[in-house]
Parts: structure tokens; sequence; C-alpha cells
């Protein structure tokens, strides 16, 4: 079983920045993919970003430019640094880890992006 624990959202501005982390602990033998996903309110859960074991990124077009993804193996640990916010950013963030073929998930972020 691996745990995922989200931190870093919040409340901020248009034009501001945050930097969310996801700590995966638990009985980890090998983490392969690990990713962002978000939910807005009456919407669908849709991906963010996410990123190989071996650091290949790819991103949802509304984010491409604005979010950088980026992991530490030895802590297992995956980062999502948000730039340029706007309203429609707005959603509670998941992040996910692939581990022998299985998606564990975290209970979620709230990201607000209001001024």
């Amino acid at each position: 079983q691996v745990h995922l624990v989200e931190s870093g959202g919040g409340l901020v501005q248009p034009g501001g920045s945050l930097r969310l982390s996801c700590a995966a602990s638990g009985t980890i033998f090998s983490i392969d993919d690990m990713g962002w996903y978000r939910q807005a309110p009456g919407k669908q859960r849709e991906l963010v970003a996410a990123i190989t074991k071996g650091g290949s990124t790819d991103y949802a077009d509304s984010v491409k430019g604005r979010f950088t993804i980026s992991r530490d193996n030895a802590k297992n640990t995956v980062y999502l640094l948000m730039n340029s916010l706007k309203p429609e950013d707005t959603a509670v963030y998941y992040c996910t880890a692939d581990q022998d073929d299985y998606d564990y998930w975290g209970q979620g972020t709230q990201v607000t992006v209001s001024s």
C-alpha cells in the first residue's frame, strides 16, 4: 500500500504562483509514473501533468509554459510548480503514483485563484 499526501495548496491572486508537493510513503518498491490531476466544481477530473521515473514529462495544453512538474526519486516526492495562475486553474489537485500497474491517489489539495 502506498500513501500519498499532498501539500502546498491555498488561495492565490491571479498571476501568482504556488508549489504543490506530494510525498509517497508506505510499502514502496519502485514507483513508476507520477502525476497531478485536478477537478473543478461541476467538471470532470483532468490530467494536468505527468512525469516518468526517468524524468520525461507531459502537460495539458492549458498549463503548458506555466506549470512545471518534477520529482525526487530518492524522496518519492513529486512537485508541481504553478506560475501565472488563472482563475480557471481553481480546482482540487490530486497526486497520483503508479506502482506495479496500480494507481494510487492522494486526498487532494484545494487551489483557489481569486482576487
